[in-house]
């Protein structure tokens, strides 16, 4: 799916939909860079990813440090020279709670990862690929930025702006050769849900029924679209914020 020489960037890829994209990226034939603030599950997730026979990189960065970012990009171009293609996946969801009882620390903290690190991220990546051959981007929005959920306002202004960003840089570069969309993904089972649920069955169930397809989701569904997204087959798809939700924004 990806040329030999082709290089793909995944963000918060020591776990979950991350690590499952990063792997993904390898058995498309990719070479790939992981970044994450774990630099031990970091490096454990490079030694899965280079297991498939493909070059695989691990470069600690943590999102919230826009000198860090910079930092990680200038290593890309450093040892590869190029970038074909980027999955901004790296985000927290907050502290649980409404909107009257909720800490401007804990908002700036949710919007200054998982919007204004993205931002950075996405500045870095344009600059990588209209200097080279172009290349596509899909940033990890959620469900929680195309309809509202009560408890978490942080992280669904955060996933919100996330996807306005992504139709944004998308007209802006259209033309230039670079795409950007945005994957959304429903409650999907990875550590993060897991703290949400706290592992309770009930409560799992209850996520679960969220979706038409009656259950959550699994990582390597994530995965699979946003690697999808970057490839020559998804050539004509930009400005996009798609939903991979078992069917809950139908609703």
């Amino acid at each position: 799916m990806f040329a030999k020489d082709s290089v793909a960037l995944v963000t918060g890829s020591a776990a979950g939909i991350g690590l499952a994209t990063a792997l993904a990226f390898g058995r498309a034939g990719a070479q790939v860079v992981l970044s994450d603030r774990d630099g031990e599950r970091g490096e454990a997730a490079a030694e899965q990813v280079r297991a498939l026979g493909v070059t695989a990189e691990f470069i600690q960065a943590d999102q919230a440090d826009p000198e860090a970012v910079r930092a990680l990009h200038a290593r890309i171009k450093e040892r590869f020279g190029r970038l074909d293609a980027a999955c901004n996946n790296a985000g927290i969801e907050g502290d649980q709670g409404p909107i009257l009882e909720s800490s401007l620390e804990n908002f700036d903290r949710v919007i200054g990862i998982n919007l204004r690190g993205l931002f950075v991220c996405l500045q870095e990546q344009l600059r990588l690929m209209l200097a080279g051959q172009g290349g596509a981007i899909v940033n990890m929005a959620s469900v929680a930025g195309l309809v509202g959920f009560a408890g978490l306002p942080a992280y669904c202004a955060s996933k919100g702006g996330v996807v306005q960003l992504t139709r944004t840089a998308a007209l802006e570069y259209a033309e230039r050769g670079v795409r950007v969309n945005a994957v959304c993904p429903g409650a999907i089972k990875t550590e993060m849900i897991d703290r949400l649920t706290r592992q309770d069955p009930a409560t799992e169930q209850q996520f679960a029924a969220l979706h038409p397809i009656n259950r959550m989701g699994r990582v390597e569904e994530v995965a699979d679209t946003v690697v999808w997204l970057c490839s020559p087959q998804a050539s004509f798809i930009t400005g996009q914020a798609l939903a991979v939700d078992g069917g809950l924004v139908a609703r």
